[in-house]
């Protein structure tokens, strides 16, 4: 068998001649370059290529898609599996930042064995879950690859599209493509959109300050329009209630990691009055602002309970349930049955949800303190993996916490859209920064 460090060799051995490959492609002729992708039944470089083409795929569709994403993961595992080297994934998997998502499936699970709940409803709950299982594919993909990138500029660019339809059919609604949709929201729905614009808004930052400190001013400035357009499409058009709690966390906690206290009371007070302004220029930011704060006393005669009155008996029913079964919860797909039981015979407050709308409690009513550990296990990884500088880890370390924030008031982590945009932009750039690591700048910088 052979050693760690000769499997070491020869794996950066290997990442060397990808990334010689590739630096011999970028000069070849266009249809060269077209002619790689059918070659993949004989030229290694070829399979690599194609799966770095379906996840920018995955990457473009996620914004408007969620049929098309399944559709587009499943043909990029299908077209990694002949490319991956065993012995190398196998020695991934054993770090934490890839351990931890198994573990947390791992429990999911297990917990259908005790779950009293019917088995369809046990494997349904444990479909959120599966996601994190490709988290450990994407970092091992785009430790070898250099085309990361490409992911990290086609999510934003595809999200800038949705962001210009949605000024279309906010003015004019007859636009949209479903007739139920709200004005200004043109696919899915307003929390899955704002949560895409408001992390585009912050994302762009780092690339534009790069950007800028290089003098190239024309390409820094099409980028600050694009960020401007997110942050005024929320504005303007629509926005959920989340995002106006939850940028300022991030925004804090971002500016924090990076400068100091001073900074971040700078951010906050600049944030302060932009918002402001924005508050006394548009009526929907003004409306939006104003659900957050509903009358004091819960449950007026009229028996119509605000989102954020719902979200209060939400949480204090999941602590209930969460005292019954502190250790291990009460199983996988347990929420809605215990929130059904807990509505008989109540007319007011009986609200019935399979989603207690936070990460935490979601988790803790299903698999108690065991999955809560796990579950930290997972965020505290991926954190501490960012926190390096650069641009991958500018992405990853806003995109966990943007996760981590944004699930106090959602199940982010088991949402489609945010899940999937987790488990990509996670992979993605945690690749990127694990190829940083070990290229160490000795080799060519990437495209």
């Amino acid at each position: 068998m052979m050693s760690a460090d000769r499997i070491g060799v020869a794996l950066q051995d290997t990442r060397t001649e990808v990334f010689l490959n590739e630096g011999a492609t970028r000069n070849a002729p266009w249809f060269a370059k077209a002619s790689i992708v059918f070659a993949a039944w004989h030229d290694p470089f070829a399979r690599i290529l194609n799966v770095d083409l379906l996840a920018v795929a995955v990457a473009i569709l996620l914004p408007w898609s969620t049929s098309g994403v399944i559709i587009c993961v499943t043909l990029w595992i299908i077209a990694l599996i002949p490319t991956l080297e065993p012995r190398a994934f196998l020695r991934l998997l054993g770090r934490p930042i890839c351990l931890t998502p198994i573990v947390l499936f791992v429990l999911a699970l297990a917990g259908t064995l005790w779950s009293d709940v019917s088995w369809n409803a046990r494997l349904h709950a444990v479909g959120p879950t599966t996601k994190l299982l490709v988290l450990p594919l994407l970092l091992y993909h785009f430790e070898r690859t250099a085309r990361g990138v490409w992911i990290l500029i086609a999510f934003p660019a595809s999200s800038t599209l949705l962001m210009l339809a949605s000024w279309g059919t906010g003015f004019v609604p007859t636009l949209t493509f479903k007739w139920y949709m709200e004005p200004g929201v043109v696919v899915k729905n307003h929390i899955d959109q704002s949560h895409v614009f408001a992390l585009c808004t912050m994302a762009l930052a780092w690339p534009i300050v790069l950007l800028v400190r290089a003098k190239k001013f024309l390409a820094a400035g099409l980028l600050a329009l694009c960020a401007v357009g997110f942050a005024a499409n929320m504005v303007f058009i629509n926005l959920s209630r989340t995002v106006l709690i939850t940028v300022p966390i991030i925004v804090g906690i971002v500016v924090l990691h990076l400068a100091s206290w001073r900074h971040v009371i700078g951010a906050l007070g600049v944030l302060a009055i932009l918002g402001g302004l924005s508050w006394s220029v548009s009526p929907v930011l003004r409306v939006k602002t104003a659900s957050l704060f509903p009358p004091y006393r819960l449950y007026e005669s009229t028996n119509e309970p605000t989102s954020i009155e719902i979200r209060y008996q939400y949480w204090r029913k999941s602590i209930e349930f969460i005292r019954e079964a502190p250790l291990i919860g009460h199983g996988t797909g347990s929420i809605r049955p215990l929130f059904e039981q807990a509505a008989v015979n109540q007319t007011a407050a009986a609200e019935i949800t399979s989603n207690p709308h936070n990460q935490t409690l979601s988790v803790a009513i299903q698999w108690g303190v065991a999955g809560v550990l796990a579950l930290y296990a997972v965020w505290l990884s991926h954190i501490a993996l960012f926190w390096g500088a650069g641009w991958a880890n500018w992405t990853g370390f806003l995109i966990v916490v943007q996760n981590v924030v944004s699930s106090l008031f959602n199940s982010h982590l088991f949402d489609f859209q945010e899940g999937w945009i987790y488990v990509l932009g996670v992979g993605v750039a945690g690749g990127m920064a694990f190829r940083d690591q070990w290229r160490g700048g000795s080799l060519p910088s990437r495209p």
